[in-house]
């Protein structure tokens, strides 16, 4: 359960009675000005019941009065925030009612003659029978590069998606423009993206907040039952420029060169070509065991290899490759990685960080990195990634 919020404040139009009531004498209970009985409010709260359904605002509305304050509050103590309308006839709730929740409504109002009355009503709502999850990245707290996007990748199919993105907010220290773009996983699972339009600038604040508490996913989805949240800070602007021709790569930052490394890529010809494109450092892996079989390369390796930098989920690495050092300035000859010595390996791995780019040319590649091969949303224009927008 989502944190929630104070109760709604009285509203000025019902606050005391007219001034024609005053002049006329009227008092709590007594008679009207046109000789009637002080007939008492109705409040009507819907979802009302045991077992609703839930995904829908608490609505509470006065007939024969207005109402001065309206509280919402779950089993746990917590308050359901609202606003009511102008004529303080009507009140809404901001958020949702959850899945597998009791609610307390309490509605103050005041009559057409003045009369204050409390009332009070009750509901549930029916439990999820299915949930839905979210991992994101980056994580809380982390300095990230620059092409670092926000990503929400979704354990179940999420066929609402203009719902959920509704539910996403993101806030920047400098008002940075970018866009939401749903696209596949490469673990085939429904996820959406947040970039900006060009690479972030460098001291950017950025925080997500997302509210999904009591959100239906859609048909085989299930229900979101928590909020997520993450904040996070760009650091220097580095651009890694990997020349597969040329055979060596460039740490860029700030505009300036910071220094050449020879490299050597992908085996041209195959499918041990390396990916063009930009790619997004994930990851830094440190030393970890690459079996070429994991990425459909048959036996063609199995070895601890060190500095190991994850690029795509495809199993794109730039790390140290002592076993190619003939090749390293001169030839492609790997299994589509980015190798080069451990000297310089061990350096790189010192200077980059996730979501850094890496900016990859080449002519004999397998291809442009696919948006959902880790973090390639930088190969989409700015309007190719705008479409992807459930709001659009």
């Amino acid at each position: 359960m989502a944190a929630l919020l104070a109760p709604l404040a009285a509203c000025s139009s019902g606050a005391s009675p007219s001034a024609g009531d005053s002049a006329a004498g009227n008092s709590p209970g007594g008679k009207g000005t046109s000789g009637g009985a002080d007939r008492p409010v109705t409040v009507t709260v819907t979802p009302r019941g045991q077992q609703v359904a839930a995904g829908e605002p608490v609505r509470v509305t006065a007939t024969g009065g207005t109402l001065t304050s309206v509280t919402v509050t779950d089993a746990e103590g917590h308050r359901l925030t609202g606003r009511a309308a102008a004529d303080g006839r009507s009140w809404v709730s901001d958020r949702k009612a959850v899945p597998g929740t009791a609610y307390a409504v309490t509605a103050a109002t005041r009559s057409a003659a003045g009369t204050a009355k409390s009332t009070k009503t009750a509901f549930t709502t029916a439990g999820a029978d299915k949930v839905n999850k979210v991992d994101w990245r980056p994580g809380a707290g982390a300095t990230v590069g620059v092409a670092q996007p926000i990503s929400l990748v979704f354990d179940n199919p999420v066929g609402n998606r203009a719902e959920v993105e509704k539910q996403l907010s993101i806030t920047t220290s400098d008002g940075t423009e970018g866009s939401w773009g749903w696209i596949t996983d490469w673990s085939g699972r429904d996820r959406v993206d947040w970039r900006p339009r060009t690479y972030w600038k460098p001291g950017t604040k950025v925080t997500l907040n997302a509210e999904l508490n009591g959100t239906d996913s859609g048909k085989d989805g299930g229900w979101f039952v928590r909020d997520y949240s993450t904040a996070f800070t760009v650091g220097a602007r580095q651009i890694v420029k990997v020349d597969l021709d040329r055979h060596q790569l460039a740490l860029v930052r700030d505009g300036e060169t910071v220094r050449r490394i020879p490299v050597s890529g992908g085996t041209p010809g195959g499918d041990r070509r390396s990916w063009r494109g930009t790619a997004v450092l994930m990851a830094k892996e440190g030393t970890i065991n690459m079996n070429s079989e994991t990425v459909g390369l048959a036996n063609a390796y199995n070895k601890m290899v060190d500095y190991s930098m994850r690029l795509t989920w495809s199993g794109m690495y730039a790390h140290a490759a002592p076993w190619n050092a003939r090749y390293f300035g001169n030839t492609n000859h790997s299994s589509g990685c980015i190798g080069m010595s451990d000297a310089n390996a061990a350096w790189f791995y010192g200077q980059v960080r996730p979501g850094d780019p890496f900016e990859i040319t080449g002519k004999d590649t397998k291809g442009v990195v696919a948006p959902g091969n880790g973090f390639g949303a930088w190969n989409l224009s700015w309007s190719e990634w705008q479409e992807k927008s459930a709001l659009r």
